[in-house]
C-alpha cells in the first residue's frame, strides 16, 4: 500500500489506471496458469521413410556411439541400472542446450532390438513417453515415432503449451538428421 501512496503522491500515474494495469496482469498470469489446467498433455507423431533395410537402420538408431550424429545436443549416456538395451534399463541422457547441461533420466519400458523401444524420460521440467519403431517396406525403413510429454506442476504444464510445436520441430530435425546418419553409413555388418 505504500506504493501506492508514493505513487499517487509524485503524481507518476493515475490510481485508476495502475488499477487496471494491474488487473490486466492477473488476468494474463491466470489464464497462463489455466492453459495447464486445460491441456495438461502434448502428443505428436512423426514418420520418415529410409532408404536402407530396417536391420541396418535399426543397428545404426540404437548404436550409442552414433547418437551424437543424430540428436541435438546429444553428449553421452551413463547407465545407471539394468542390463543396456533390455526392458528396465535406466540411463542418465546427457545433453547441451543452449551452453547449459540438461541431464534426462530414461527408463526403457519396451524394446524389441533393432525395431522398437518405448521409453520414459524425466526431467524436473518433464516427462516425456517415447516410442520409435522401424517398419520394413521393401528394402527400405520407415521409422516412426510417437511422443507424450507432461509438464512436472502448473507452470511447466503452461509453458509446455507454447513449447509443443518447438518440440515437434525438433523431433522432425532428429528424425531428418537419423535418416541422413542411416542413408549415410556403409552397411553396418
Amino acid at each position: 500500500m505504500a506504493i501506492f501512496r508514493l505513487v499517487r503522491k509524485c503524481g507518476i500515474i493515475n490510481m485508476d489506471y495502475l488499477v487496471y494495469i494491474i488487473g490486466i496482469i492477473v488476468t494474463l498470469v491466470i489464464g497462463f496458469l489455466a492453459l495447464g489446467l486445460i491441456k495438461r498433455k502434448i502428443t505428436y507423431d512423426r514418420e520418415i521413410l529410409v532408404d536402407k533395410p530396417v536391420e541396418e537402420a535399426g543397428h545404426v538408431a540404437q548404436d550409442e556411439e552414433r547418437m551424437s550424429e543424430w540428436l541435438e545436443g546429444f553428449k553421452k549416456i551413463e547407465h545407471v541400472s539394468g542390463t543396456p538395451k533390455t526392458v528396465g534399463n535406466v540411463s542418465n541422457v546427457y545433453f547441451t542446450v543452449n551452453g547449459k547441461e540438461m541431464v534426462v533420466k530414461r527408463t526403457i519400458t519396451a524394446i524389441k532390438l533393432f525395431e522398437s523401444m518405448e521409453s520414459l524420460s524425466e526431467t524436473d521440467f518433464m516427462n516425456m513417453e517415447y516410442t520409435v519403431k522401424m517398419t520394413a517396406i521393401g528394402n527400405k525403413t520407415k521409422i516412426s515415432s510417437s511422443t507424450t510429454v507432461k509438464g512436472n506442476g502448473i507452470f511447466a504444464k503452461s509453458l509446455l503449451v507454447f513449447m509443443g510445436s518447438s518440440l515437434k520441430k525438433q523431433e522432425e530435425k532428429n528424425l531428418i538428421k537419423l535418416k541422413n546418419t542411416i542413408e549415410n553409413t556403409r552397411k553396418y555388418f
